[in-house]
């Protein structure tokens, strides 16, 4: 009797390392899914950041005054191609070239040589060549502006480079979300095929293929859903990490976009493992008797 006890814990242990085993494996590539997920659902934000931070330096007029430049600031504050504005006053202008030149760097002129700017950071449609040229030309007619400056080159390389992230990033998508779905489904199949002499067994007493398939396909939903809740928390896990050393990234990642990455974490969890199991049992129930030895 004790033997006994002893094996049934022993199949007991086994049974239960092999579950853990199967659901860390889901997790592991719905983590992947998620990941996926996340960078096509959020491709558009990433770009927009990274145009949004694009600036625009307006120069005023040297002979401008500095209620009548913040005027224009407040004016330009209304424009709908206009996402932000920061007034820079001959001061300021003069802290930072001391920061980057030396404190020394005045002696070499009679007067302040920096004049009071507005710098901009713009919508991010509009972050391209013909947009900016527009921009500089309504800017530019203005008596109070010397000159509007912006890196063209800059521009032109990041509008490039994002298109080609972009079309990566969809071909490297698709590649995963296949993987994906086959590493599950192998990661099922070798689950339930590990029982099929059991399958065997119940056919021999006349059980139907649907009650066959019933607890299998329970079981694989079961570990589908804690698959898919352990990777929705390293997915968490790693969002955090990133926010902790790159501080406001998370602001890329809105909410709804990180419930809908949840959620489709959570689908692709229970659907493939639970369509994986229906074709894995429905094979085994056909399977002659030397065909489960093979």
């Amino acid at each position: 009797m004790a033997t006994k006890k002893k094996e049934n814990k022993t199949i007991r242990r086994r049974l239960w390392r092999a579950w853990v085993s199967t659901v860390i494996s889901i997790a592991l590539v719905l983590v992947l899914v998620g990941a996926a997920a996340l960078l096509l659902l959020n491709a558009k934000a990433v770009s927009d950041y990274f145009k949004e931070n694009v600036q625009v330096s307006v120069i005023m007029a040297g002979d401008a005054s500095e209620a009548a430049v913040q005027a224009y600031q407040h004016e330009l504050d209304s424009l709908p191609f206009i996402r932000s504005t920061a007034f820079i006053s001959k001061e300021q202008g003069i802290r930072e070239m001391a920061d980057m030149l030396g404190e020394d760097f005045m002696e070499a002129f009679g007067s302040a040589p920096i004049p009071m700017s507005i710098d901009l950071s713009l919508e991010a449609e509009y972050v391209s060549r013909d947009s900016l040229a527009m921009i500089a030309g309504v800017l530019g007619a203005s008596p109070l502006v010397e000159e509007v400056v912006y890196q063209e080159s800059l521009v032109d390389s990041l509008n490039a480079n994002l298109g080609k992230i972009t079309t990566a990033a969809f071909v490297l998508i698709a590649v995963l979300l296949f993987i994906s779905i086959v590493l599950i489904g192998n990661t099922v199949r070798l689950a339930v095929f590990s029982k099929r002499f059991s399958v065997h067994t119940m056919r021999l007493v006349g059980a139907t293929k649907r009650f066959i398939r019933r607890p299998f396909v329970g079981q694989s939903v079961l570990q589908g859903t804690v698959a898919a809740l352990l990777a929705i928390g390293i997915l968490a896990g790693g969002l955090y990490l990133l926010d902790r050393e790159f501080p406001g990234a998370l602001r890329l990642f809105p909410r709804e976009i990180l419930l809908m990455v949840a959620g489709i974490v959570l689908l692709t969890g229970i659907v493939i493992c639970a369509v994986s199991t229906v074709i894995v049992v429905g094979r085994l129930v056909d399977m002659d008797k030397e065909e489960l030895y093979s």
